[in-house]
């Protein structure tokens, strides 16, 4: 792989855009990370760009008229890396490079701009199932297309990465809520809202955060057996792999449970974990990756969970 794509396109993009996907990437072997890191690096670009962000920080919402722009030479740019076109840009010779070394299907980076395409529409968040279906085109199929990194192709398996990016989207949307919501995105189901006596134009606002709260801590309820589903599917990844998706899999969750712990306060400040936490889950993910080469039975997926739109 081209180090200087490598260094141009996903080291920086990663420090500076994900320090908890950092943390766990360290654990892949050089080859898994060098991969994984351009993938990041291209799905950062696309976030960043369609947001008017750069690396998920200091955004400044477009027009509509200009992100339905910027999405286009997205999908433009992308389709043409993964017809092999030569790609000037770094991130985009990137996924080039990670789609033909891993044989990573084109519907799955297209699926991923669906989601950017979401969000530029406005697309109204009526059921859970509606915040879903975001989450996994968002994040799971990410998952989907990391799951072909680490060399994983069995359809099980992949369905538990799947799983996992979304409980990582879930644990996001509920530790974001106030920000997207002052950025005019809502990704809580509006009947949820309506249950809880919330409206969709003013629920953010401070005087309503115990009620907030209460909606949220429902959202992380559903983000949990997609959590217990993605651990079924450690025991299917090399042991550094493993090892790396169980620790990421402790660092998210954490984040959920101290938004939790922190109940209308959540959104005071925004919830990060501390390096002390990052360590920690280091040390936990490694006891995870091996109890998961002696497995005690043979459990299944849970039942009821997102299905993906490609089976």
């Amino acid at each position: 792989m081209n180090d200087a794509v490598l260094a141009r396109a996903g080291d920086a993009a990663i420090r500076v855009g994900s320090k908890s996907f950092a943390a766990a990437a360290r654990l892949f072997d050089r080859e898994m990370r060098d991969s994984a890191v351009m993938l990041y690096a291209w799905c950062r670009l696309c976030d960043d760009t369609v947001d008017g962000q750069a690396s998920g920080h200091d955004g400044r919402r477009l027009a509509r008229e200009e992100a339905e722009a910027r999405l286009a030479r997205l999908e433009a740019l992308t389709r043409a890396a993964l017809d092999g076109e030569p790609a000037e840009d770094p991130a985009f010779a990137g996924l080039q490079a990670v789609a033909r070394r891993h044989a990573i299907p084109r519907r799955y980076p297209l699926q991923h701009l669906d989601g950017y395409r979401m969000d530029v529409a406005g697309r109204r968040y009526a059921t859970l199932s509606d915040t879903l279906d975001y989450c996994y085109h968002v994040a799971g199929v990410v998952g989907v297309m990391m799951g072909h990194v680490m060399g994983v192709r069995d359809p099980e398996t992949l369905d538990r990465a799947s799983d996992l990016g979304i409980a990582f989207q879930l644990t996001n949307i509920a530790r974001d809520v106030v920000e997207d919501a002052a950025n005019g995105r809502v990704y809580l189901p509006a009947d949820w809202l309506a249950e809880a006596g919330l409206d969709e134009g003013d629920f953010a606002e401070p005087r309503h955060r115990e009620g907030l709260a209460t909606v949220v801590a429902r959202l992380l309820a559903v983000s949990e057996p997609y959590y217990d589903s993605a651990a079924i599917g450690i025991r299917s990844l090399p042991p550094r792999a493993a090892w790396a998706v169980a620790t990421a899999q402790g660092v998210y969750r954490q984040i959920g449970l101290d938004v939790l712990r922190r109940g209308a306060r959540a959104w005071d400040e925004r919830v990060s974990t501390s390096t002390a936490q990052k360590l920690r889950h280091v040390a936990l993910g490694a006891g995870t990756a091996v109890a998961s080469r002696f497995p005690n039975g043979s459990p299944r997926r849970c039942d009821g969970l997102y299905a993906r739109p490609d089976l």
